[in-house]
């Protein structure tokens, strides 16, 4: 995607300038109203130092949570301000209001290198159904649009798609941030140049809501590693005996299909760790995927399929890891997920371009503490998702092109 980038903006040409930010800090808080996990906070901190170092005047903007088109007290974006504050090492207005005279007057109020978080954008109904005059009242208060809101560019929203097109149909600059820029050199050129050996790792509980990325993938990788419950279904379709464990019984017929089509490159665990339930478990085992004992699910990949994996990550140039591989927020079912983690980043250590497509299994690694180990921790779990899909993201799509 040849699409403008922040760098492709000279930094004088910022100078006094109202530049509009769609950021993403949709993120988790206790029930304090404390932020637990300020990643996707500090992920826009590259781009908006150099906003602020260029004399720009930043409004910011994003949502959080799901408040349904209405304000809910709970889900304002104040705690965001105060650690982005913390982060930037300077003070972050907070204004209450989105759009309209109170976030006019304050985005008009900043000096240079002054940034200002406006108000959750899901706090208006027309958000999320990329409402155009919600979108041209976002596009006055800035003179620049940048997105680096990689985790909502899937949606197309006002504040995403919207905005873009309006700032761009008004000869506004509308550009990635360098967070979005590193999301698309990374999941771009793993999709279209990879170094190979290729290999994509798929876990999670589900195959429906993966079975367009298997599909895309495998004419581009050379091996496709499945873990996780996603496994039983195919499972099912190799007629063995899943126990209790969770299977697609719907999407079997497409399981098999798939392993039919793959060849050699479809990857499946050869064994697993089963339990009697996840909840309060009295009994864990490891047992061949040919052995799932009736009464007993499957709730990690075993020892043995760790180390498979991990002797064909061996020799891989490029990996894209989506999907736990079994339960891994119950450390007695981590163990599969945590091995090949560290395969990755032993891989990384070796000069593999190695990528977490956020989510689940950017969770994972950042709870190993492995983030660091990784060339790319996507911060869009949903986004990266797509995007492997090989669908167009609305918030990517907007932006203005190069070259136009």
């Amino acid at each position: 995607m040849d699409k403008l980038t922040l760098n492709d903006l000279p930094a004088e040409s910022l100078s006094g300038k109202r530049v509009l930010v769609r950021v993403d800090y949709n993120v988790p808080l206790d029930a304090d109203g404390t932020i637990t996990d300020d990643a996707r906070i500090a992920a826009t901190v590259p781009t908006l130092r150099h906003l602020v170092d260029a004399g720009a005047r930043v409004v910011l903007l994003s949502h959080f949570g799901r408040p349904k088109g209405k304000p809910v007290p709970e889900m304002s974006l104040r705690p965001a301000a105060a650690r982005l504050g913390e982060l930037l090492g300077r003070p972050v207005r907070f204004a209450q209001a989105t759009v309209g005279p109170d976030a006019a007057e304050a985005a008009g109020s900043l000096e240079n290198g002054d940034v200002l978080l406006l108000e959750n954008t899901r706090f208006f109904p027309g958000e999320e159904k990329n409402d155009a005059d919600l979108a041209r009242q976002m596009a006055e208060l800035g003179d620049v649009y940048v997105n680096d809101a990689f985790g909502a560019a899937h949606r197309a929203h006002s504040s995403t798609a919207g905005v873009a097109e309006v700032m761009k149909a008004q000869g506004k600059p509308a550009v990635a941030g360098f967070l979005m820029g590193r999301e698309l050199e990374y999941l771009g050129g793993a999709l279209t140049s990879p170094a190979r050996p290729f290999v994509a790792i798929l876990g999670g509980a589900k195959i429906s809501g993966k079975i367009d990325v298997i599909r895309s993938l495998l004419p581009k990788v050379d091996r496709l590693l499945i873990g996780g419950a996603m496994a039983n279904t195919f499972f099912r379709a190799m007629g063995l005996q899943t126990g209790t464990s969770l299977v697609e019984d719907d999407r079997v017929d497409m399981a098999r299909e798939l392993l039919q089509s793959s060849g050699d490159k479809l990857v499946l665990p050869v064994d697993l760790v089963v339990t009697d339930r996840l909840e309060g478990s009295t009994s864990r085992q490891v047992v061949a995927r040919e052995a799932i004992p009736a009464g007993q699910l499957a709730a990690d990949v075993g020892p043995r399929t760790v180390e498979e994996f991990r002797r064909i990550l061996g020799d891989a140039k490029t990996i894209v890891w989506n999907g736990p591989m079994g339960v891994f927020e119950q450390p007695e079912f981590a163990e599969g997920t945590r091995g090949v983690a560290q395969a990755v980043a032993e891989a990384t250590d070796r000069g593999a371009i190695t990528i977490v497509g956020g989510g689940d299994s950017a969770a994972a690694v950042s709870e190993m503490g492995l983030d660091d180990r990784m060339s790319h921790v996507s911060t869009g779990g949903g986004a990266s998702l797509e995007f492997l899909e090989g669908k167009e993201l609305p918030g990517v799509t907007a932006l203005g092109d190069r070259g136009s």
